[in-house]
């Protein structure tokens, strides 16, 4: 079994905010990290990355010009048995499910950020598509999120975590 901490749009540093203990304490605790774009500095990948855990992450629209040029625009890891790709913008909500499955055929999974808003929605197929929410800047969220996963045997389970 491989744990995964799922988190996107971090958009530090800015201001005092930073990220929430229980969110370091579950990224520390996993195999993996996923960061599905909007770090925004390579100083803050690098303290991501500095917390131990492999992290495999794509930039997003607001990340600086160092991150854009180290992380691609998507992504698909095969982890466990199961195919997951991840990218930052998945457009619009109509026709989601379809748009990524066209995209990434392959994938089991896709990981997204952008909006802000948490989602873990499984298609007819059994593709999931799951956004962590963001763990710093809730925007009109009632609560600041991430995502655990669990993969085993090619199976992946996401779960949303609140962090306050």
């Amino acid at each position: 079994m491989t744990r995964l901490a799922v988190i996107s749009d971090t958009h530090l540093p800015r201001g005092r905010r930073r990220l929430p203990d229980r969110c370091v304490e579950l990224l520390r605790g996993a195999d993996a990290i996923l960061h599905a774009g909007d770090v925004s500095t390579a100083g803050v990948l690098a303290e991501i990355r500095a917390l131990g855990p492999p992290v495999h992450a794509v930039h997003g629209n607001v990340d600086e010009p160092a991150v854009v040029a180290e992380l691609p625009a998507e992504l698909e890891l095969e982890l466990d048995g199961a195919r997951i790709a991840m990218l930052h913008d998945s457009g619009q909500a109509a026709g989601r499910m379809a748009r990524m499955r066209a995209r990434f055929p392959e994938a089991g999974a896709v990981v997204f950020g952008h909006s802000h808003i948490p989602l873990h929605e499984t298609g007819p197929d059994g593709v999931q598509l799951f956004n962590p929410g963001s763990p710093t800047d809730r925007r009109r969220q009632p609560r600041h999120t991430m995502g655990l996963a669990e993969v085993r045997d090619g199976a992946v389970r996401f779960e949303l975590v609140v962090l306050d």
